[in-house]
């Protein structure tokens, strides 16, 4: 009898591994869709997705607060000052599509929260953001503080020990906009150039 039973529940198993399929592939057909539309996935239920409360300090010891988000677009970006790539490679492009902005440049604002506060200290993330030319406010907080940050926008961030007893970090690249109303809208890839980015940001800010 058991073994008469396996076949049956094979039968079950299937159809429904199929339609959470089919529903994951319409919900990234969608989410795709609307973001990539004139105001991206604001007003619509991925929006409160990605966001959220935190308390940190900006590179001159301030307190900056997500309410800080609220008054123009915002691009909020994740890593670090000793990353070896990916984040002078995304704030690169990030500095070429603002001069692509001309004038509308003004209209947005650059936040990099650190996902390493035990090294990015105000001072240190002052210096490190003088080398890019676009306004960046750079974030950072206690231990606690950076995880409840990176929590709000679904980062995931480790310390990955090296060779010679220093360590890198890991984590997530993704590049958020934000609207004026502190709204997640869309993202931009680590792939995504200055050029693609300033085309993208005309059309939000039209």
């Amino acid at each position: 009898m058991p073994m008469a039973t396996k076949p049956q529940r094979k039968l079950w198993i299937f159809p429904l591994a199929a339609v959470v399929m089919l529903i994951l592939a319409a919900g990234a057909i969608f989410a795709l869709t609307v973001q990539q539309g004139p105001r991206g996935v604001a007003g619509s239920a991925l929006a409160s997705a990605i966001g959220g409360p935190f308390h940190l300090v900006d590179q001159d010891g301030k307190p900056f607060t997500e309410a800080n988000l609220n008054g123009k677009w915002h691009l909020v970006f994740f890593g670090y000052t000793h990353c070896p790539d990916a984040c002078p490679t995304a704030l690169n492009e990030i500095s070429l599509a603002f001069d692509k902005l001309g004038k509308q440049r003004d209209q947005v604002g650059v936040v990099l929260i650190t996902v390493d506060p035990e090294r990015d200290t105000p001072a240190v993330l002052k210096s490190y953001i003088a080398s890019f030319d676009a306004p960046i406010t750079a974030l950072t907080g206690t231990a606690d503080e950076v995880k409840q940050a990176a929590a709000a926008y679904r980062v995931y961030y480790a310390k990955h020990p090296t060779p010679d007893g220093g360590y890198d970090m890991d984590h997530s690249a993704v590049i958020y906009i934000m609207d004026p109303q502190g709204r997640f809208t869309a993202t931009f890839t680590p792939d995504t150039t200055g050029d693609a980015m300033a085309e993208r940001l005309e059309k939000l800010l039209s």
